[in-house]
């Protein structure tokens, strides 16, 4: 093909336009599509790469053809027109009309389908690489050679804008970091990834991040930068700092309760939840407090481990509220109370050395939790407590019974024998108590039996034993007593006994006490039975002899070892 001035074809060339003169194997000798057309638009001739453009000139699917033919008469356009394939797909043919020697049109086209495609593809690849940054990180980022951001992505981070952190350091907004990647990736001269960081908030907060990244360097080796991202991952490690903490807190409980329902003695219950606890919390002290009786709010200690202050105070605060949590004296001191189905019956105070730190919020929800489980011991110790009070008191007269007296002067017993102190027992029967009953019914005689209780009790001490044995039969244990208080006593009760006339059957069967005394000497060789055979012979003697007396048991014969 060469071009040439032509105006003598009958087609009117534009003064300084070139028109096509097309020598043999022209059109088949160029490497797109090419083809003739006529004046109107008909093919006249084309090549074999023309197939396409063909079949869609003669399909009329050439939409911008009017324009490509008359832009051939006047200056040379370039139009792009997609034109589908005969296989399917389509084609993007780059299209460019130009005069020929015989007043035809040469269409010449280029297949720039790949080219696009390729540059779709690119803007597509950008865009999904840009997708995948974004979600996959809360933010990218790139440092120069002055190790300062040269560039942050659009939406900023840590609460700042992209500008407010671009030219800035790096280090101005970290807090701490993992130093076993050994270098931070803003600096990093090799590829690193997911080092932990936690780093400085706009609103002066912390997050953590995870940062990859890698160095960049110039055609000299020089290290230029680095580039990276930056991923948020706070809320994991909060979650997983809270999860750990609750993981201690459980094992730490578990701990406590496992050496609480260790112990058999119920007694050693609470001291062992007292030692537990100190050890478990980090304790400089631990006391634990019961709630004794149904009546007011009075804490008596119940057990305690290592070392504390006045608690004074803080068992007042409870009056106002369930927890103390405050420095006292020069303790740090964390405390509160327990319960049992909402009532409180009980306390736990911890005490810990003011040259260490204060409670935190772990020991407060742990402290919560050990409550619980005391507030569990204290009811199942008063419910033994209560269980053993019965097993051992008269259902009447809440006195000791026969088997719990016998125990409890046996231990007594033994004590004396090793320490040479002296004692005595009285034996007590009422005088005509039949009659009460027969008379006046039950009732009366219970309340006969409720009186001799109290008349008892207010001529012993709190150290004394007193028991009902059965039926009208009481006896006193009097610890340490020496014969003459021995005397004194049975001479106060006979004084006081005649308060009990008043409650007789009747006018010549006056309720009395006849009371039988024996004094153990504190070196003496004398067996338990023995003493009480003395008592009791002592307390059958009064009664042949007119009963409501008391009478003092002649001592026992000397042992060889004691004559000796």
């Amino acid at each position: 093909m060469s071009a040439s001035p032509d105006s003598r074809r009958g087609r009117q060339v534009e003064p300084g336009l070139r028109s096509v003169v097309l020598g043999q194997g022209g059109l088949a000798a160029y490497p797109g599509a090419a083809v003739v057309l006529s004046r109107n638009g008909a093919v006249v001739a084309a090549n074999e790469r023309a197939e396409t453009l063909r079949a869609a000139l003669a399909a009329g699917r050439v939409p911008g053809l009017e324009r490509l033919l008359a832009s051939a008469a006047g200056d040379v356009r370039i139009q792009v027109e997609t034109l589908p394939a005969p296989g399917g797909g389509s084609v993007i043919l780059e299209l460019v009309a130009l005069p020929t020697d015989d007043n035809h049109t040469l269409l010449l086209g280029r297949d720039i389908t790949l080219e696009r495609n390729l540059r779709a593809a690119l803007v597509e690849s950008r865009q999904r690489y840009k997708d995948l940054v974004e979600i996959s990180s809360d933010f990218a980022w790139e440092v120069g050679p002055d190790g300062r951001f040269a560039f942050v992505s659009p939406k900023g981070a840590l609460g700042f804008s992209a500008d407010e952190l671009v030219g800035r350091e790096p280090a101005d907004f970290v807090a701490s970091a993992d130093d076993s990647q050994g270098t931070s990736p803003f600096s990093a001269t090799m590829p690193v990834e997911d080092v932990e960081m936690w780093m400085n908030q706009s609103d002066g907060s912390q997050a953590c991040l995870l940062s990859s990244s890698t160095p960049l360097f110039n055609e000299a080796g020089e290290w230029t930068g680095a580039r990276g991202v930056c991923r948020d991952v706070t809320q994991e490690r909060l979650r997983d700092a809270a999860l750990s903490r609750a993981n201690n807190r459980e094992r730490l409980l578990s701990y406590i309760v496992r050496t609480i329902r260790d112990e058999v003695d119920p007694s050693d219950t609470l001291r062992a939840a007292a030692e537990a606890t100190a050890r478990a919390l980090g304790a400089s002290g631990c006391q634990i407090f019961r709630i004794l009786g149904d009546e007011g709010r009075t804490f008596q200690p119940a057990a305690q481990f290592g070392t504390w202050g006045d608690d004074k105070a803080v068992l007042a605060a409870f009056a106002a509220a369930d927890h103390f949590d405050d420095d006292l004296k020069g303790w740090h001191v964390l405390a509160t109370v327990s319960r049992y189905r909402h009532d409180i019956n009980g306390a736990v105070i911890l005490w810990r050395d003011p040259t260490r730190p204060g409670w935190g919020d772990d020991d407060r929800l742990l402290i919560d939790d050990v409550a619980n489980q005391v507030g569990l011991a204290n009811e199942q110790i008063g419910n033994h407590e209560r269980i053993l009070r019965l097993s051992r008191t008269d259902s009447l007269t809440g006195l000791f019974n026969r088997r719990a007296f016998f125990e409890e002067i046996a231990r007594r017993f033994q004590r004396l024998a090793r320490e040479h102190r002296p004692a005595a027992l009285i034996y007590a029967d009422l005088d005509n108590f039949k009659a009460v009953n027969d008379i006046h019914g039950h009732q009366a005689g219970d309340n006969a039996l409720l009186v001799v209780r109290d008349l008892l009790l207010q001529h012993t001490r709190p150290t004394d034993i007193v028991a009902r044995l059965g039926g009208d039969e009481f006896a006193i244990w009097l610890e340490g007593a020496e014969e003459r208080i021995a005397v004194d006593r049975c001479q106060a009760m006979l004084n006081a006994a005649v308060a009990l006339e008043r409650l007789s059957g009747s006018p010549d069967k006056k309720l009395a006490i006849s009371l039988g005394v024996a004094v153990h000497g504190g070196p003496s060789g004398e067996s338990l039975d023995d003493l009480v055979a003395r008592a009791d012979k002592a307390m059958y003697t009064v009664k042949r002899e007119g009963k409501g007396s008391w009478r003092l048991a002649p001592p026992p014969p000397a042992s060889p070892a004691v004559a000796g």
